[in-house]
């Protein structure tokens, strides 16, 4: 009997976004491709989620209250100046040239388009290449 190879663990995703529905769908597309990681609702809980388990990936949402994306991208690089640089995905529904074109200043890896689909995460992950 031949031992089968293992199938590669999936990535590690932080998924931040303070709406409900859109880190259920995250949470459904990431599973559907064979990956997990955490889901949470603000910058603070994911600038406090970073340095407890290491991450893969973090898809972060533009608009939220408090600790929004450009603040919390903002500290996630200026948290890696020794570290490692986790790549960085922002997400929302404002897809616009100029918005995508500011966070890739700021130090964005990518950016997606609300709401999610499995075609353009894919997409998104095999740019990255870390699919």
């Amino acid at each position: 009997m031949t031992a089968s190879p293992l199938k590669p663990p999936g990535l590690r995703v932080l998924v931040v976004d303070d709406d409900a529905l859109n880190l259920r769908v995250a949470a459904r597309l990431l599973r559907d491709l064979g990956h997990g990681g955490a889901l949470v609702t603000d910058g603070a809980k994911a600038l406090a989620a970073l340095p407890r388990q290491a991450f893969d990936l973090v898809l972060l949402d533009i608009h939220m209250p408090e600790l929004d994306g450009h603040a919390t991208l903002r500290a996630i690089r200026e948290g890696e100046r020794s570290g490692e640089r986790v790549p960085v995905v922002m997400m929302s529904g404002d897809g616009g040239a100029d918005t995508q074109q500011a966070f890739h200043a700021a130090g964005a890896d990518g950016f997606l388009v609300k709401p999610l689909s499995v075609p353009a995460l894919t997409e998104v992950l095999r740019r990255l290449r870390l699919a």
